[in-house]
């Protein structure tokens, strides 16, 4: 079963990835959060880091959608175990798979890292090497 925590972060990502919702994912982060992955050397700080983060996540993939197979948490830290497949704003298929960890304090985010492999990504986005995959698209009820 999904943490709280762990589900609240989930939620905000699919609202971001669904809809564009920048400030329900960024309203998750503290004010000296820390947010990077693997293929930025940049770590980007606090709210407004996290909101550039997320801006430019969202920025270079056009539909996608993450799928989650594990949720674990260890006191203030979630690792969650993902697969994110869809397509880029420049029409390549992606489709990659890592792992992400939060460490919060108390409520907020403090630090996110995701760990995956941004040469397979990388060369999804730049040559269309990606499987391809179908994202559900998402109609108002």
């Amino acid at each position: 079963m999904a943490t709280e925590r762990a589900q609240r972060f989930v939620d905000a990502l699919l609202k971001l990835e669904e809809h564009g919702d920048l400030e329900g994912i960024v309203s998750l982060f503290s004010d000296d959060a820390r947010v990077s992955n693997a293929a930025s050397p940049r770590v980007f700080s606090g709210p407004a880091g996290a909101r550039q983060f997320w801006k430019e996540y969202k920025g270079t993939l056009g539909k996608v959608k993450s799928t989650f197979r594990n949720m674990i948490e260890a006191g203030d830290r979630v690792a969650l175990e993902w697969e994110t497949q869809g397509t880029a704003h420049n029409g390549s298929a992606i489709a990659y798979e890592g792992v992400s960890i939060l460490e919060w304090d108390g409520d907020r985010i403090s630090r996110f890292y995701a760990y995956f492999d941004p040469h397979a990504l990388g060369q999804e986005l730049a040559h269309n090497t990606g499987a391809r995959s179908e994202v559900p698209s998402t109609t108002p009820a």
